[in-house]
């Protein structure tokens, strides 16, 4: 239980999403994206509850530990990776007082989120077509339409704190988190 937010967020802050081979002054962070993935679930989901939008934010929250790996790297390490990644969420969610599983569903959506995030971080960071963007990661959401400004370390992890504090106290964790529960 010795997870701390804060630890979460400064790591976060300082790992490079598409392991920082993008343009502009700073690298888009796993902590800045967070904050995108959740946002896009609550637009797909405009009554998603506070919980299940925390369970978005903290969706890649193991990556403070072990890193963010492309999907492909990810596989071709096998299962024992996939374990840990897995292992290091149910802590991290009973640490926070998320139920330890995602139900199906809310998992869907917070993959399709993750998956739209990807298209334009794909397309306006990364240098892919929106053709290739489309073939890899499918269309994102309608009405949605972000502009990414790749933030310093520092106020991704300071927004990240924030927003995770606001959604805590809004899903009634008392101390902004610090509940258990075994849902």
């Amino acid at each position: 239980m010795d997870i701390e937010i804060e630890d979460i967020a400064h790591g976060l802050a300082r790992v490079a999403r598409w392991n920082g081979q993008t343009t502009g002054e700073h690298g888009f962070s796993v902590a800045q994206h967070s904050l995108v993935v959740e946002e896009i679930a609550a637009h797909i989901q405009p009554d998603l509850e506070p919980r299940w939008r925390l369970a978005a934010l903290l969706h890649d929250a193991s990556e403070y530990v072990i890193g963010d790996m492309i999907s492909p790297f990810k596989a071709a390490l096998g299962v024992s990776y996939k374990d840990f990644e897995e292992r290091l969420e149910i802590a991290i969610h009973a640490r926070f007082g998320l139920p330890v599983r995602t139900p199906g569903p809310v998992k869907k959506l917070i993959k399709q989120a993750d998956r739209a995030c990807a298209f334009f971080e794909a397309t306006q960071l990364a240098g892919f077509s929106v053709k290739e963007s489309l073939d890899l990661f499918g269309k994102p959401p309608p009405g949605y339409h972000l502009a990414i400004n790749p933030a310093p370390p520092s106020e991704a992890q300071e927004r990240y704190v924030r927003r995770f504090h606001l959604l805590s106290s809004a899903a009634g964790y008392e101390g902004g988190g610090d509940a258990f529960s075994t849902e």
